[in-house]
């Protein structure tokens, strides 16, 4: 064998391991030994012995790495040349369904599926060795300053509607700032066009991109989007019908109170008047409404009771501590609460099982679990498979009963409430 010198000791080192590894378990044995070696020399010698045992008509692409020594001598497959051209010419898979998010944390980008496989089949996390990385992180947030453009985070496909998920190359935080808000605005509107022209029947807002920055309040939730453009295809849908299902269905059976904290959104009012029209009296003896206008005596006789809490954005820390034990918290809101409480129950955002049908689900949604997806992109996905033809933004909404139906018809799971788990 005439190898650099070099090379010798990196091979004797490799072929050493199994070798080692025998030895250092007390696994070894003079049988595996000999095995080994026969195996490992017979491989060796037949790759050197210049006779060629396989049949002529495999005699091409011998090169793994350096394909152009196959061009050099005449071995190369002239099939890989055709294979290549169409593969080059070949459209791109347009979407039936987008989902439209954004980054949340600068860790947030080794939760994507080009990030760490570890990481991106998690819940999201923040873990001690992200630390070490804050260089490539910091670069990415120039990097992402820089792009300003969607990008493909997930394809997947359910039945024949094929799915993507595109984010926004901005963060959290900068949803907040006034100088960001014209920027962000239009590229949430080039994603609406693009979705647009690709063919996409329903584009899904996710997180911070349902808020529009108007001054008017009545163009939330995409429906400025909507007025800008009158003519489109694409549905905008923000899933808010939907959410408001999960929620009613979240709620245990028997519950006398439900208390309300936190921002008032299109869904909290949603899903307090459906509380209050779908027959509730039934179940329901009393239903405590706090909508953030009633005296801190009030409130304080309301928690002192009430073991079932609706929560949403700036849901204070204040606040949490004033539950009893065993209150259950069910968010309506995009973003979960911070868990200070460990003799309560924190159920998920809305949010169900997806079905074993939906593929290539190789990475957690933010802070869910795996092959869980929040309902606002679930949404979207209804109104391709069901054809609706109405948007739902603004302070629009769908039938909820029919949403919900829909939505176990084709698989959707709901979850179950930890506070049933744990009993």
């Amino acid at each position: 064998v005439i190898h650099p010198f070099a090379e010798h000791i990196a091979y004797y080192a490799l072929f050493s391991i199994p070798g080692l590894t025998t030895i250092l378990t007390g696994t070894g044995s003079i049988i595996s030994f000999a095995g080994y070696i026969t195996y490992v020399d017979s491989m060796n010698n037949m790759g050197h012995c210049n006779f060629e045992l396989i049949p002529n008509w495999f005699r091409t692409n011998y090169s793994l790495f350096m394909p152009i020594y196959d061009y050099i001598y005449g071995t190369l497959d002239k099939n890989s040349n055709t294979l290549y051209e169409n593969s080059v010419k070949r459209n791109e898979e347009s979407p039936n369904v987008v989902h439209l998010t954004h980054l949340t944390t600068p860790e947030s980008i080794y939760h994507l599926r080009l990030g760490f496989a570890y990481l991106a089949s998690k819940p999201y996390s923040s873990v001690w060795y992200l630390w070490l990385l804050w260089p490539v992180t910091l670069w990415f947030m120039v990097l992402t300053k820089i792009y300003r453009r969607t990008f493909v985070v997930e394809r997947n496909r359910f039945d024949q509607i094929r799915l993507q998920t595109w984010a926004i190359p901005t963060y959290r935080g900068q949803y907040c700032l006034k100088r960001q808000k014209e920027s962000i605005n239009n590229m949430i509107e080039e994603a609406v066009l693009e979705a647009e022209e690709k063919g996409a029947s329903a584009l899904s807002l996710g997180l911070m991109n349902q808020a529009s920055f108007s001054a008017s309040s009545h163009n939330q939730y995409g429906e400025v989007y909507v007025k800008k453009h009158p003519q489109l295809k694409v549905k905008l849908v923000d899933g808010s019908s939907l959410a408001v299902a999960v929620l009613l269905n979240s709620i245990p059976k028997g519950t006398t109170q439900v208390l309300l904290r936190g921002n008032l959104t299109k869904v909290a009012f949603a899903v307090t008047f459906a509380l209050c029209q779908k027959g509730i009296q039934d179940e329901y003896e009393k239903l405590d409404k706090s909508f953030g206008t009633k005296s801190e005596d009030n409130f304080s006789k309301s928690y002192s009771s009430c073991k079932v809490w609706l929560v949403g954005d700036d849901f204070t820390e204040e606040e949490q501590r004033k539950a009893t034990e065993g209150t259950l918290f069910i968010p309506f809101s995009q973003f979960p609460p911070k868990k200070l409480r460990k003799d309560c129950f924190y159920h998920t955002t809305p949010a169900m099982q997806t079905p074993m049908a939906l593929e290539n689900v190789d990475s957690c949604e933010n802070w869910l679990p795996r092959r869980v997806m929040s309902v606002w992109r679930i949404a979207g996905i209804l109104h391709a498979l069901e054809g609706w033809e109405e948007h739902e933004c603004g302070y629009t909404m769908c039938n909820i009963d029919k949403v919900w139906e829909a939505c176990l018809k084709h698989g959707f799971q709901p979850l179950r409430v930890p506070i049933q788990s744990k009993s």
